[in-house]
């Protein structure tokens, strides 16, 4: 054998870098070594990121900050497997920090992540890339990437992987992207609903809960809740409600339930099936709160149709929920209420609450819990809404008082609902006086000035319910309720104007509250509304009116008529004409003004006895109002003119008004009758001066502070006193109306033939006693030369003191005229019934006491020409 010789190695080449192996302690180091070329070396250096960032969130905060972000986005696209599995490892993990997930946004690399699930690619591959998009997902932003760039689709295949963690990243990610309703519609298009529903066959719990979570979601539409009864899920869903190993997916399961409810197939399949009765035993007679406050929430939720309702009846819900209101649970009573609430709807269901129900309810008032209380208040308004027996079981159970505590809740549904059940109450009587006894409309104070709408709608709606009386009219008003009320007109919500509107009109029901609401402004604002299109209601038009009413002296100058039922009482006054929205001034400033040469305001009083006799200086000076006058002469020349028209002295027999109103005789005019029968001079002085006496109004103007009383009309007190003694005993209507409107002519310069009336000289005299008085405003009974509309104010004025209906309309040109109404006279013995009155113009210039009949071409030319 030959002699062996040793190989010699040879060197490496010299342009190679001879292997070197470096233990690196710093993750900076590790995080420079993530832009080597080395593939190896790649792979190792995101292996050791990797496990740094498992140990916890600071880590991953560290290795943003040392910017290991960038690269590794390079590497989600290397050619080498393991690069790019360890590479999307670290991203899975990372992408759980919030501030790595905003930079993975704004570096666009949801491509290149979505492009990890294909399916060639490794399991391990897939289970982190479905890891970080689930990360993703959580914020809206990111849901909207992955949506956008197609993530969705390769989500719901990797529902079938034999993994279960990429099945359980998948399902949570879907679950997060089905929030968005747009990724719901694809979703029903990409036919996700097997895969979900073969997920609940999964022996991972929180797979089956994710699944069950995602079905709840995409079962609120329609689309999808008919995809899932297709697939036989509805049956899977049942099953896991009846498997007692699976009750911590009850409650889930119960919510997808609650929304396949809504669906009337799915109601009536669930009916013929007996599953609608086995979840109602299963609520009923479960111990887990949670299952029974959803089982309470899916009746709710199926409720809302009537249809369901019906079924819902005839499987004797009502005994499930009474049974729910007993639970320990709040969240179970709260969620049973507004079941409850919502059967209440059906007729049926609401009568079976009367007897076994409402109680319960009415303890729920008292707790101390608000959110209870608000769905205990809720029910019972829904159960005595237009059910006055259920107001009264409420009522029996003393609801009253806890409802009227409520009033001060701080949660604005509570006394929203708690505002209606008084309402409702209300209605009837007898229960309310009971509301009126416990103080309400000082507990309703507060809802009238919440911020809330629905708080000052039902607030208000409460007032016009619970006003009806004298006596909470007056608390209302004394309690300051009147000014929130005034305020509400000027919402801008509909409801809230309209039921503010309705409020007015129930309060506006006496003079005294009328007056009230018209200082605070209401009328005014009522008028700014029933001018604006969108704005006015029929409540703010008939709460205006009913204000209107109480206030004829504004009426009649903004309508320019006064009804039959509109009876002229003491200080009335005739302005004359003022356009909407133009205020009319009040008498009394009407009275303290300088003489101008304005239309003189006409004054109705026949209150002359409540002056105090003041000092005087002159009995024949002529002084205005807030001043004297000397009166006497007017009197004498009155009882001239009585006597020359036929009308004797009063006789001894009193007659008594039919109508029912109070008519006023003032005593200097009895005492100036004494006069005419030639008493003695000194006692005929002592007359005049008392009579002087009754002319004078309270106040003078050297003293303001004093209170300040209308004018007094001492002509006007004869005429009513003449007309209640010799018109009033005529028992024929129209023998009635003839003989006053002779009388008024008669007192306001006779018949004027219509070719002498531009001889009349009517406007002298006026300009001579609005001189005489130094004032604008002349009562009506010193007018003596009259025409049309101080004439017809007489006649209505003096009418309605002694009950006879008639009405005054304002014309143009001084025109005004009254109408009355009269049974044909040869239809009165005819048996049978009688056809409607006519009606007539008065006529009390040209023929003092004919009646024109309306709408004629007499009537025509008495009221136009």
């Amino acid at each position: 054998m030959g002699k062996k010789i040793k190989k010699e190695v040879e060197p490496p080449p010299k342009d190679v870098f001879d292997p070197l192996t470096i233990e690196s302690k710093k993750a900076a180091t590790v995080v420079l070594m993530l832009n080597s070329p080395e593939e190896d070396i790649l792979a190792k250096a995101c292996e050791a990121i990797y496990k740094f960032a498992l140990k916890g969130e600071e880590n991953k905060a560290t290795l943003l900050e040392l910017g290991a972000v960038e690269p590794l986005t390079k590497l989600l696209m290397h050619e080498d497997k393991i690069v790019r599995r360890n590479a999307m490892m670290i991203f899975g993990i990372l992408a759980s920090n919030s501030d790595v997930k905003k930079l993975l946004r704004e570096l666009e690399v949801m491509n290149s992540v979505i492009a990890q699930l294909a399916p060639e690619e490794e399991v391990v591959i897939h289970e982190f890339a479905s890891l970080c998009l689930a990360n993703m997902s959580v914020e809206y932003t990111g849901k909207i990437q992955i949506f956008e760039h197609g993530g969705l689709e390769p989500l719901i295949r990797l529902l079938s992987s034999p993994d279960p963690d990429v099945k359980k990243n998948s399902i949570e990610c879907i679950y997060n992207l089905v929030q968005d309703f747009q990724c719901r519609t694809t979703l029903q298009e990409l036919n996700a609903i097997p895969p979900i529903l073969e997920l609940l066959k999964s022996e991972y719990p929180i797979i089956q809960l994710l699944a069950l979570k995602t079905l709840g979601v995409i079962t609120c539409d329609k689309e999808s809740r008919v995809m899932l009864k297709d697939n036989q899920g509805l049956d899977q869903i049942t099953k896991v409600l009846e498997t007692k190993e699976l009750n911590d997916l009850h409650v889930e399961a119960l919510a997808v339930i609650a929304n396949c409810l809504e669906d009337m197939e799915t109601m009536v399949l669930m009916q013929q099936t007996g599953s609608l009765k086995k979840l109602l035993s299963f609520a009923e007679n479960s111990t887990v709160p949670d299952i029974q406050k959803n089982a309470a929430k899916a009746i709710t939720k199926a409720a809302y149709d009537p249809e369901n309702r019906k079924i819902f009846h005839e499987q004797e819900v009502e005994k499930c929920l009474v049974t729910l209101l007993g639970s320990d649970s709040d969240g179970t009573k709260i969620a049973a209420s507004q079941a409850i609430s919502a059967m209440s709807e059906n007729l049926s269901s609401k009568e079976f609450f009367n007897t076994q129900g409402i109680p319960q309810i009415v303890q729920l008032l008292k707790s101390d819990n608000e959110e209870m209380r608000e769905a205990a208040a809720l029910a019972l308004a829904n159960l005595t809404t237009s059910n006055p027996a259920n107001a009264n079981a409420a009522a029996e159970a003393d609801a009253i008082d806890p409802l009227i505590n409520i009033l001060s809740s701080k949660r604005d549904g509570a006394i929203a609902n708690a505002a209606t059940v008084l309402t409702n109450m209300a209605i009837q009587e007898p229960l309310r006086a009971i509301i009126q006894s416990h103080e309400v409309m000082r507990a309703l104070l507060g809802p009238l000035h919440s911020t809330n709408t629905m708080v000052q709608s039902t607030a208000a709606l409460a007032v016009a319910a619970t006003a009806c009386d004298l006596e909470a009219r007056t608390e209302l008003r004394n309690c300051g309720g009147l000014e929130p009320l005034v305020e509400l007109l000027h919402s801008k919500n509909d409801e809230v104007r309209r039921h503010a509107s309705w409020a007015v009109m129930v309060c506006a029901s006496d003079e005294l509250m009328a007056a009230e609401l018209c200082r605070l402004g209401a009328l005014d604002i009522l008028e700014e509304i029933n001018l604006s299109v969108s704005r006015k209601n029929k409540f703010s038009e008939a709460a205006y009116n009913k204000l209107l009413n109480n206030s004829l002296s504004l009426k009649y100058s903004q309508t320019g008529y006064l009804s039959s039922s509109n009876i002229i009482s003491d200080g009335f006054y005739d302005y004359g004409r003022i356009n909407p929205g133009t205020k009319l001034l009040p008498l009394k400033e009407l009275c303290l003004q300088e003489l101008n040469d304005h239309r003189a305001t006409l004054l109705v009083n026949s209150k002359s006895d409540i002056s105090p006799p003041p000092s005087m200086e002159d009995k024949s000076s002529e002084i205005g109002y807030g001043r004297s006058i000397s009166s006497s002469s007017s009197l004498r020349r009155a009882s001239k003119e009585k006597a020359s028209a036929g009308f004797g002295s009063p006789t001894e027999e009193k007659s008594e008004p039919t109508s029912g109103r109070n008519t006023v005789i003032s005593r200097g005019t009895a005492k100036e009758k004494g006069s005419r029968k030639g008493r003695g001079k000194k006692e005929e002085e002592k007359v005049k001066e008392e009579e002087e006496v009754l002319a004078v109004p309270k106040l003078t103007e050297g003293s303001p502070d004093k209170e300040w009383y209308p004018p007094s009309d001492p002509e006007f007190c004869v005429y009513v006193y003449e007309v209640t003694k010799s018109i009033l005993p005529i028992v024929n209507i129209r023998e009635q109306i003839e003989a006053l409107a002779k009388y008024v002519a008669d007192k306001m310069g006779g018949k004027i033939p219509k070719e002498k009336l531009s001889d009349f000289s009517w406007e002298l005299h006026i300009s001579e006693l609005k001189f005489q008085l130094k004032s604008n405003v002349i009562p009506i009974g010193y007018i003596k030369k009259g025409i049309f509309y101080h004439r017809a104010l007489l006649f209505k004025a003096l009418a309605d003191k002694i009950g006879v209906g008639c009405s005054l309309v304002r014309g143009e040109y001084s025109r005004a005229w009254n109408e009355v109404k009269l049974v044909n006279e040869a239809r009165k013995g005819v048996i049978g019934n009688l056809p409607p009155p006519e009606e007539y113009i008065v006529d009390l210039m040209f023929h003092p006491g004919t009646l024109i009949k309306l709408r004629s071409r007499e009537a025509d030319l008495y009221c136009f020409l």
